[in-house]
């Protein structure tokens, strides 16, 4: 279970203070460089990881990957005082930027398991959304709070084309597995879920998020289906599952300043829209930690 929010705002001036140390110690810590000595953690995943414009950014390279230094794997890393570690994860990221340089600007970022060796002991992994199209998702805005675009765009005729993407994506998140598996055989691997990002049983909170209210619960349970997707593959492939959805329901992009973890499309504050803000970073890293500290790689 994560730790109580009350508990992790208290902690947050520590691990901002802990993180920044460790980024002035060991400033190259995520660049995406070449193959470099054994990495004990090894972060990997998409912008969901990578906190694009939470503040501060890494100012390592790539700059077009838009890391923040408080995203969960710095946080992580911090908690456990690891200064032998690696956070290659990159906004935009898809499975196949796992094995392929990606082509982001300033860049390239190299292929993110070129940062996975022998020695590695933990493998955190959050990937899956840009397979599924979740640019295309985020992107189906209703002018008005009328009808179902989202759901007469990608299920016309009542055969869901999502629904078909995650169940082709399987295969390529066993495949990222397999390969951690083959480059670091004793590492302990953790799939990372995603966080709410729309109310349940709502009719959603149009035009901030502006979804029409009856597109609402389509576009919560294409989430749902992605996660479920990625609970499985974990099970199949000897990974740790870490649920993200579960702890952030009530505080999904809807909510009030403050009580949301993820921004909004409209005004969005200290972090890109329809992303985890830096509260969602410190649940994420708490929820993370609890998980670590249960099942003790």
């Amino acid at each position: 279970m994560a730790e109580p929010l009350r508990s992790v705002r208290m902690r947050f001036r520590t691990l901002v203070l802990a993180t920044l140390v460790l980024a002035t110690i060991a400033p190259a810590g995520s660049a995406a460089a070449a193959p470099a000595p054994a990495t004990a953690y090894v972060a990997l995943g998409d912008s969901f990881t990578a906190g694009p414009l939470i503040p501060p950014p890494d100012p390592a390279p790539p700059g077009g990957c838009m890391q923040s230094l408080l995203n969960y794997p710095h946080l992580v890393a911090s908690h456990y005082g690891m200064t032998n570690f690696r956070d290659v994860s990159c906004s935009g990221a898809k499975t196949d930027d796992m094995f392929n340089h990606q082509n982001v600007q300033p860049g390239p970022n190299p292929p993110q398991l070129d940062a996975v060796n022998a020695g590695t002991q933990l493998v955190t992994l959050q990937i899956g959304g840009n397979d599924i199209g979740f640019g295309e998702l985020v992107s189906c805005v209703a002018l008005l709070p009328l009808g179902t675009p989202c759901r007469d765009r990608f299920a016309p005729g009542g055969v869901d084309q999502m629904t078909s993407r995650i169940a082709a994506t399987r295969p390529k998140i066993d495949a990222v597995m397999a390969s951690i598996r083959a480059r670091a055989p004793h590492a302990a691997i953790y799939l990372l879920g995603y966080p709410s990002i729309l109310p349940e049983n709502s009719t959603g909170c149009w035009p901030v998020m502006p979804y029409a209210p009856g597109d609402v619960p389509y576009l919560v349970n294409i989430e749902k289906q992605l996660n479920e997707m990625l609970r499985q593959s974990a099970a199949a492939n000897g990974a740790t599952y870490v649920d993200l959805y579960a702890p952030t329901l009530g505080h999904d992009a809807c909510q009030l300043p403050g009580a949301r973890w993820v921004e909004p499309v409209a005004a969005a504050v200290g972090a890109a829209p329809v992303h985890p803000n830096v509260m969602g970073m410190i649940v994420a890293h708490s929820v993370l930690v609890a998980t670590l500290n249960a099942t003790g790689p």
